[in-house]
This record gives C-alpha cells, structure tokens and sequence, in this order.
C-alpha cells in the first residue's frame, strides 16, 4: 500500500507554480494526516495548495475514518470517493514512495522512475469549519505485483485528469493503466521510523 512517500527536491518552474508556499520544506517521509502539496486545474494552468493526507468529505462525521488511498477499481461506484472522482481531481507530486515487501520481516524499497518528479492521480475535498474552507485528499491505488502502488500519470495523462469535462470512459482508461516502468532501491531500515523525516530515510541497504 501506498503509504508514505517524499518530496524533497523541485526546480524554479515548479516553485513558481500559483499557491506554492515560500515556506515550503523538503520531506523525505509523508505519511497519511500530514500536510501535503495538491496540484489543481485553474483556468490558466495549475495551482498549488497545502492539503490534508486523508479524504474528508463535507458530510463526514467520523473523523476516524479519513481514507489516505482510493481503490481505482471502485472510484466510481464508492459513496466515498465518487462525486470527487467526477468533479474534484487533483495530482500529488512527489519525488518517489516507499514500498515494503517480504513476508516475516518486511525490507523497505525506494521506488522512482525518470521524471524528477512524478505525479499521482488524486481526489480532493473540502471540509467546511467556521467560515474556513479546509482541503484533503487520497491519492489513487493501482493493484501492481502484490502491491497498492499510486497511478503515476505523464504530462497528457495528467492534463486529461484534471480536465473537468473528461469523460467516465477517458478517465476509466486511464484507471486501467498501465503504469510506467519504475526503479527501486533496497533501503537501509533507518525509514521504518515513522518519525524520521530526513535525507537518511534513503540510506541505501
């Protein structure tokens, strides 16, 4: 499953980007309920806002479940996520995600692919709380080898997502994938603290 993963390095063209906080600081290590960076469609190009890793529906009342992934085979089915699949998507960059496998003891991998940064399909949502509008998203699972691994959308990929007017038969040919050929790295087992956000979360095995 998807549950972690970084965004630590960008260039100038992305840091220009409308919304991107001047204060913004590297992570090597999101995990769900963080604070996020969401990229959406505006009328002339894309924005940046600060979210919450963790759907949240105006109509929630349980706030204990606030789902981090989204199951791309039931998007549009699912009472959770399918007036957002529909209307509010978003991307997630990143510069990779972090993946465990094994069965006894699990090893850590890091998993990238060409781009300096990647983007994974996301929903988003906005929760009401005293006159303040406040932003969350999931980001979308593709079932990969095993694994829950995020969509990873190239440039027209993307832009057909965040089009308002795409089509269920368009965005569902892009839910089918397939996804990009990806490069991993065994890892030390430094990332398996949850509280570590720095550049050793990388530490080769």
């Amino acid at each position: 499953m998807c549950g972690r993963y970084a965004l630590f390095r960008w260039g100038p063209e992305f840091a220009r980007l409308p919304g991107f906080p001047p204060e913004q600081a590297p992570h090597w290590s999101l995990a769900p309920g963080a604070s996020v960076l969401l990229a959406r469609a505006q009328e002339d190009g894309r924005r940046l806002d600060a979210v919450r890793w963790g759907l949240t529906p105006s109509w929630l009342t349980d706030f204990s479940r606030t789902p981090a992934q989204a199951r791309a085979e039931t998007l549009a089915e699912q009472p959770m996520f399918r007036e957002a699949f529909r209307m509010r998507r978003g991307l997630l960059p990143a510069n990779g995600f972090y993946e465990w496998r094994g069965n006894v003891r699990k090893r850590p991998y890091w998993m990238t692919n060409e781009a300096s940064i990647m983007y994974f399909a996301a929903l988003w949502e906005a929760y009401p709380v005293e006159g303040c509008e406040y932003l969350s998203t999931a980001v979308v699972t593709l079932q990969v080898a095993g694994q829950r691994r995020p969509l990873i959308l190239d440039e027209a990929q993307q832009r057909l997502w965040l089009r308002p007017d795409a089509s269920l038969a368009q965005l569902q040919a892009l839910l089918a994938g397939p996804l990009p050929a990806l490069r991993e790295r065994a890892l030390a087992a430094l990332v398996n603290d949850p509280g570590l956000d720095a550049p050793e979360c990388l530490t080769p095995a």
